[in-house]
């Protein structure tokens, strides 16, 4: 609205000294649906069922007080629709719950990554893509990495394992709903395709699943996906030969820096473009 003789508009007097978004810290897309699912459900459960339990007992005050009005009427329609509040509410907790392990492992394993960053690679956490994200990018000179991060609740007693014989995991002798070796190499793909066509060049990229607080068995040799805890990362990469000259990945990381800071911005590309250095 544009000021008035009689009510100019105010500048302002300070602005940000940060010119440029942040990158992303781990876990923060389960941060933002966790968020979501707090602000956008369990409220809304909360003070529905709040209304309707008022409603009923300002019915029964007032028949209490010799008022026309039937209080049973309201109670039978207030039962079921708390009940209803209350089973979506105990439901989202639990939905929020799971998030939060999730959000745990992805700072757990971030924890493991700095052991990288003190040795002079580059790591990207939540690398948000058109409808998913990639929990960590880790740029090295041993080629790129894509770790898909999978935090799964362990029974009381005993020490499951979690197996990969080069195909199928199983976790505490399960096969997860969703098969994170198939995530990780279509997050792979995308990577590899999206870093292809900001800078012209081809990186060698190779998909991770790490399980935080699991004891992983071996897994086959020559397996194009490393399945294992976060803590035997940092030796995988360093016991792997240089790919990647320090040149090439200056390059990567200035492009998925860029990538990632166009889409804080709220319209970076959902395709990848070339980017200019």
């Amino acid at each position: 609205m544009r000021g008035t003789r009689d009510t100019p508009m105010k500048k302002a007097t300070s602005r940000s000294p940060l010119k440029e978004p942040l990158l992303r810290l781990p876990g923060q897309s389960i941060d933002e649906q966790m968020d979501r699912l707090f602000n956008e459900k369990m409220l809304n459960y909360l003070l529905f069922a709040l209304v309707f339990f008022l409603l009923a007992s300002v019915s029964w005050m007032q028949a209490f007080n010799q008022s026309q009005l039937n209080p049973w009427f309201m109670s039978i329609v207030a039962a079921p629709v708390i009940a209803y509040c209350a089973f979506r509410f105990w439901q989202t907790a639990k939905e929020i719950k799971r998030l939060r392990l999730g959000r745990d492992g992805e700072r757990a394993v971030a924890e493991q990554l700095d052991v990288l960053k003190r040795q002079g690679a580059v790591v990207f956490h939540d690398l948000i893509g058109d409808g998913f994200n990639l929990d960590h990018v880790v740029l090295s000179s041993q080629g790129v990495f894509v770790v898909e991060t999978k935090t799964y609740s362990k029974p009381v007693k005993g020490s499951p394992p979690v197996t990969f014989n080069g195909k199928t995991v199983l976790v505490n002798g399960f096969e997860p709903e969703r098969n994170p070796v198939t995530q990780a190499q279509g997050n792979a793909r995308w990577l590899g395709d999206m870093l292809r066509a900001s800078t012209g060049k081809e990186f060698p990229v190779r998909p991770v699943v790490l399980f935080p607080g699991w004891f992983v068995e071996p897994f086959p040799k020559g397996s194009s996906v490393w399945v294992l805890n976060p803590q035997a990362l940092p030796s995988f990469i360093q016991h792997e030969p240089t790919r990647i000259n320090a040149s090439d990945l200056h390059l990567a990381a200035f492009h998925l820096a860029r990538y990632i800071r166009a889409h804080a911005r709220g319209f970076g590309p959902k395709t990848p473009v070339l980017l200019e250095d």
